[in-house]
């Protein structure tokens, strides 16, 4: 889950592949966390008037971010501290990393060297500094349940009692803001608006960016934690792909010391997100923002001071406009890089083709302009491979969604993709959904061992045969879907013909003429209620125009899975002919084929039931099963029809 989320993400129902518009996951935040476009008024960047907010405790406070040497110190009554003090808490006094100036002022450290992380991200941790998040879980519940009795420094001596290193004081900090202060939207979209006092933040449990950054600045202090309010840009809410930016900040983050170092944190996008249907907040904590590498921070955070990046060498804003951006979401799920690395891409010959690479299995899905359609979405172990072939000349928005432990997709990336030129030829089924081709998540689901590999079958006579094995306790269905082929659901599963050998399942499939077309396989458990459910498709290509074959006969429930027909295949017979046929069915006492007579069939050595029967006057044909030789009644297993014409 992402609390700052794209404005267009969506919550989608993998198994289902139903989209809808109605049904967005709102990952939008306001301009500090990126809302949905609709749920704020626009504007560029983030927040408007940060000169009204975080500069107006600069002016108040006689502080200077860059470090600016001050012989003055004025602190109104309330205001945020941006210059260290000395307090006494607990019985114990804390003095964290001050530094002299040559007035005797002290002042946090500037970040130099030692606090600079290596660029780009070596993959090595999403965090600034060694960390085991189970080491929390108890200290996270502690703070997340702690209330505000009569202020904040009582507030800090609370939440101090179960914190014992300088790293668990910044933790139940950060816990206790993620998990109580609400973004106040209203605040985000004034102009002109008074910085949050702390008293106010505590009282109303709201604040926009600014306030969360000094509120976080000010509770480190008390509890003895060096830390420092950074201003910079973000691709919040309102960024576009490739924007530029200038002008006032539009966003607020901070920077704590802990073992020797400084390290990034953003509360504000750790505590939730803005829902873009209601324009309410909603907590949904972000891990991803406490203690983030700084390779990762630069993604979406440019301080004002390039020293804040932490980084060698540091990014220019130029190149901050241009990098991709990774969303928080495709580090959470454990995304290592995708290819292209540009938020821009091309197509050639009009296909554009990205690439993810992965930590692990991950299911994946797209939309292009909002719709599933037009890609062709491969999963690997390590990631997932998608071929993308724009309907159109001209730009294109190509979102990429990944799925981790929910049953939601989050936006991971967002590409613009140009187009200049359309191959009409691969024009693909409007149905063909996501994932194709057998995969790592259809072994997951019983089905292994497919003989045809790739997700795109080639078949000059508009014939093809697949196969698999089969899970025990498995059942599999398919059904088939063209632009201009099938369009009832009988008529989807009569050019399908299922053959069960053993633990391997044979699907015969006779196109209806030339073109391209979905082949979707479903599977459930046969000893549990409920449906089929979709687990990827194959894409069948026929160029053959002469290609015009008919449906298979209908099967009816007691048509067993071992059974095996191998004539006749066509569903439609011809009239006033003798037609032979010859089935495997197991478990039976007599078969026969019923017409305008009735016709036996008899076993022969092989285990085969032959016959023959005349379609004289008919219009439906019937194969027909005595299951035990005591019964007196048979049952329909097939039905044929007969060509009259």
């Amino acid at each position: 889950m992402e609390l700052k989320k794209d404005s267009n993400a969506v919550s989608i129902d993998m198994l289902l592949i139903v989209h809808s518009e109605k049904r967005r996951a709102a990952q939008g935040t306001h301009s500090d966390r990126q809302a949905d476009p609709r749920a704020l008024p626009q504007r560029r960047g983030g927040i408007q008037g940060i000169g009204n907010g975080i500069r107006r405790w600069q002016k108040f406070e006689g502080s200077d971010v860059h470090g600016t040497q001050l012989t003055v110190e004025v602190h109104p009554q309330d205001a945020m501290p941006q210059l260290l003090k000395k307090f006494s808490l607990a019985k114990r006094t804390y003095v964290q990393g001050l530094q002299g100036d040559k007035n005797g002022n002290t002042r946090p450290r500037q970040p130099g060297a030692k606090d600079a992380h290596a660029y780009p991200w070596d993959r090595s941790s999403l965090k600034s500094m060694p960390l085991d998040l189970r080491q929390f879980e108890k200290l996270d519940t502690y703070a997340s349940q702690v209330t505000v009795k009569n202020g904040l420094d009582e507030l800090v001596s609370d939440l101090l009692q179960e914190a014992h290193s300088d790293l668990e004081r910044v933790r139940v900090i950060w816990i206790w803001i993620c998990h109580h202060i609400e973004y106040d939207i209203e605040a985000a979209q004034e102009k002109d608006r008074q910085a949050f006092k702390p008293t106010d933040i505590l009282r109303t449990q709201k604040t926009n960016c600014d306030g969360y950054a000094g509120l976080f600045e000010k509770m480190c202090r008390i509890a003895g934690v060096q830390c420092m309010t950074v201003p910079g840009y973000s691709k919040g809410f309102g960024y576009q792909t490739g924007q530029s930016f200038s002008g006032e900040f539009d966003h607020a983050w901070n920077a704590v010391y802990l073992e020797g170092r400084w390290h990034l944190v953003d509360s504000t996008w750790g505590s939730g997100l803005v829902d873009s249907t209601t324009s309410k907040f909603t907590f949904l904590y972000n891990e991803f923002y406490f203690l983030t590498h700084p390779a990762l921070f630069i993604e979406d955070h440019f301080p004002d001071n390039k020293n804040w990046q932490l980084l060698k060498p540091p990014q220019s804003l130029k190149q901050f406009e241009s990098n991709m951006y990774h969303k928080s979401e495709f580090y959470n799920k454990g995304m290592l890089s995708a290819h292209p690395e540009t938020s821009v891409i091309k197509t050639v010959n009009g296909k554009a083709t990205v690439t993810i690479e992965s930590c692990a299995p991950t299911l994946f899905m797209f939309m292009l302009n909002g719709k599933q359609e037009q890609g062709l979405l491969s999963l690997r172990k390590n990631g997932m491979k998608l071929d993308i072939y724009p309907p159109t000349v001209g730009t294109h928005k190509l979102q990429i969604f990944a799925k981790g432990n929910s049953d939601i997709y989050s936006s991971v990336l967002e590409y613009t993709l140009k187009c200049n030129y359309v191959d009409i030829s691969v024009r693909l089924p409007a149905e063909l959904h996501q994932p194709v081709g057998p995969s790592w998540f259809s072994e997951q689901m019983g089905i292994v061992k497919p003989s045809h590999p790739d997700p795109i079958i080639h078949t000059s006579d508009g014939r093809c045969s697949v196969s698999f094995g089969v899970e025990e306790g498995i059942s599999v269905l398919a059904s088939l879907h063209g632009d201009e082929g099938p369009i009832t659901e009988e008529t989807q599963r009569r050019y399908i013909f299922q053959v069960q050998r053993q633990k391997r399942a044979e699907l015969k499939v006779q196109l209806p003429q030339a073109g391209k077309f979905a082949l979707k396989i479903f599977v459930k458990k046969r000893l549990e209620p409920g449906n089929y459910v979709f687990v990827f498709n194959y894409l069948l290509c026929c160029t053959n125009t002469k290609v015009n074959w008919p449906m298979f006969p209908e099967s009816f429930g007691n048509w067993g899975q071992d059974n095996e027909l191998l004539e006749p295949l066509s569903g439609v017979l011809p009239a006033n002919r003798n037609i032979p046929f010859k089935l495997k069915l197991h478990g039976i006492a007599k078969a026969l084929v019923k017409g305008q007579d009735t016709w036996p069939l008899t076993l022969n050595r092989e285990g085969y039931w032959e016959g023959s029967c005349s379609t004289a006057g008919c219009h439906e044909i019937y194969v027909m099963v005595l299951e035990n030789a005591n019964h007196n009644f048979y049952s329909y297993i097939l039905k044929y029809k007969v060509n009259t014409q």
